[in-house]
């Protein structure tokens, strides 16, 4: 069994299915909802320790009464959350989600972790002792850079979960061994992604992908590049959290396969995923 570390953003999601997308003013009665523990290092160290593996997440939820809910489902998890910000009164970041059953695309109103950044000076390398593998989602920069920062100097893999360009992110970038990004992830001056290639081999990251939902990974290596087909699915119900989802089960896979060998992985995970509501019932199946 492998062990990860999974740093970034926590938040409480709040999911609702609608049959079509809402107009201005409009109120609908939801066909279904759910309530779960949400964020990009969050759904992926769900996915890698459902896997078969133990994920321990690092991130700041406090001590505001709905924190609760974030403990109770990341423990049905079994997910071990470290908390670097435990003192917190505040509430933690809450998503309002709706997603659209017409199309399973979804709509997502969060703060992020934008009035909750966390200082990583409690961080010791010490919390690195028996982890195989990290992943940086680049919510929490100051975290993931020291983390990182010690993963390198053990030689163990860096993911970066590259949703969107923060700033900041420069300095975390020569850190990263995988650079998996989504297709709007462009670092400064970057405008195809071409240009998002170019940017990050020039950091020095040997091994980057770019997802695009159903469409294709272009993946660019030392050796080369290419892509990766992405399984086809007979109905899409739910997009939500299945980048997440990839980037924790390309954690999975990359500690026993290679590079392209885990994005085909990885990717038939997250297809798989998007035949169900929510982040979690694709597990109950």
């Amino acid at each position: 069994m492998k062990r990860g570390i999974f740093a970034g953003l926590v938040t409480l999601d709040f999911v609702y299915l609608t049959a079509d997308f809402l107009s201005a003013n409009q109120k609908v009665v939801a066909l279904d909802s759910t309530v779960a523990a949400g964020g990009p290092a969050t759904n992926a160290a769900v996915t890698f320790s459902f896997l078969g593996n133990e994920s321990i997440l690092l991130g700041g939820v406090g001590k505001h009464p709905i924190t609760q809910l974030i403990l109770a489902d990341l423990k049905s998890c079994g997910v071990e959350l470290i908390d670097l910000d435990s003192q917190r009164l505040e509430s933690p970041p809450v998503s309002s989600i709706i997603v659209t059953q017409s199309t399973g695309e979804r709509a997502v109103i969060s703060i992020n972790a934008t009035k909750s950044q966390v200082n990583g000076l409690s961080i010791e390398a010490e919390i690195l002792n028996n982890i195989d593998i990290v992943l940086v989602d680049g919510h929490q920069l100051e975290v993931g850079e020291k983390i990182a920062g010690f993963a390198k100097n053990k030689n163990l893999p860096v993911v970066l979960d590259g949703g969107s360009w923060k700033p900041g992110l420069e300095k975390l970038l020569p850190l990263v061994n995988y650079a998996v990004c989504s297709e709007n992830f462009y670092p400064p001056g970057c405008k195809n992604v071409k240009d998002v290639f170019a940017y990050l081999a020039g950091v020095g990251i040997l091994n980057i992908a770019v997802t695009r939902g159903e469409k294709s990974i272009l993946y660019h290596t030392a050796k080369g590049k290419g892509e990766v087909c992405v399984p086809s699915i007979n109905a899409v119900v739910d997009t939500l959290g299945a980048g997440d989802i990839f980037h924790g089960a390309f954690c999975y896979y990359i500690l026993q396969e290679g590079f392209i060998e885990a994005l085909e992985s990885a990717a038939k995970i997250a297809a798989y995923s998007c035949q169900f509501f929510g982040t979690r019932r694709w597990m109950d199946e």
